[in-house]
């Protein structure tokens, strides 16, 4: 997800600064949400997709950030025959971004209050919106290059002893565990094989892989920042720890 923040980021930006002023900004249609399943009882390898609608009023950019969680389980032959240039259009949004199939890492997901919340309709996909983002920093667009992400709620991720989890550590020494992996470089890629992950990431110099099992609970709380990474595959980290 946040590789593709960073880029609608960018767009926009560029857009903005090169481009005419705009009063007002385009926001996605509010549906009734007649899609509803149970969230399963545990998010680990559990399948989403993600919309990422960017806006724009004057010189500030805004994110919308859309996830199937909760409502369906991203059925492949409606998700395919979505087109982010014509849903761009259709919201009047600067730039649209699709972010799936991902699957999440973690085993549970407790979120602060959102300031706001709704339901849309994407070709037949409905989705609720998760997050309203912004980025910090210059925000390139290389892997393994970390990124600030404001949010708008805090929350905690949790992954439960005994699971197996899945770290990058920096020359520095900073580590970032994985939240979610993706399907879109690899279509093929399953969570057995994030184990022996690291002979396949092309690692820049000084960075290394681990997979190991928790013998104990673990929680990241994130409140008003994060700070993310992404590896080649485009599967997503968080840091955790920090060398300073």
């Amino acid at each position: 997800m946040i590789r593709s923040l960073r880029l609608l980021l960018f767009l926009i930006l560029t857009v903005t600064l090169a481009g005419p002023s705009v009063s007002v900004a385009g926001t996605t249609p509010p549906d009734t949400g007649a899609q509803f399943t149970e969230p399963p009882d545990g998010l680990r390898d559990h399948r989403y997709c993600e919309v990422i609608a960017a806006f724009r009023s004057g010189f500030k950019a805004r994110l919308e950030v859309y996830s199937t969680f909760g409502l369906n389980d991203c059925p492949g032959d409606v998700w395919g025959e979505l087109d982010e240039d014509a849903l761009a259009e259709e919201l009047d949004a600067k730039a649209v971004k699709f972010n799936g199939p991902r699957y999440w890492v973690m085993n549970s997901i407790e979120s602060g209050e959102a300031a706001e919340s709704k339901t849309v309709d994407f070709g037949g996909i409905e989705m609720a919106l998760s997050a309203v983002m912004t980025m910090k920093g210059r925000g390139g667009q290389e892997p393994y290059s970390e990124n600030t992400v404001e949010r708008t709620r805090s929350a905690t991720f949790t992954y439960l002893a005994g699971n197996e989890i899945y770290e990058l550590t920096s020359p520095e020494g900073d580590v970032y565990r994985m939240q979610s992996y993706s399907q879109v470089v690899d279509p093929t890629l399953t969570i057995d094989d994030l184990r022996s992950l690291g002979d396949r990431l092309e690692l820049p110099e000084g960075w290394s892989y681990e997979a190991r099992v928790l013998a104990e609970d673990s929680r990241l709380v994130t409140e008003e920042e994060a700070y993310v990474v992404t590896d080649d595959l485009k599967n997503t980290y968080q840091r955790v720890r920090s060398h300073d």
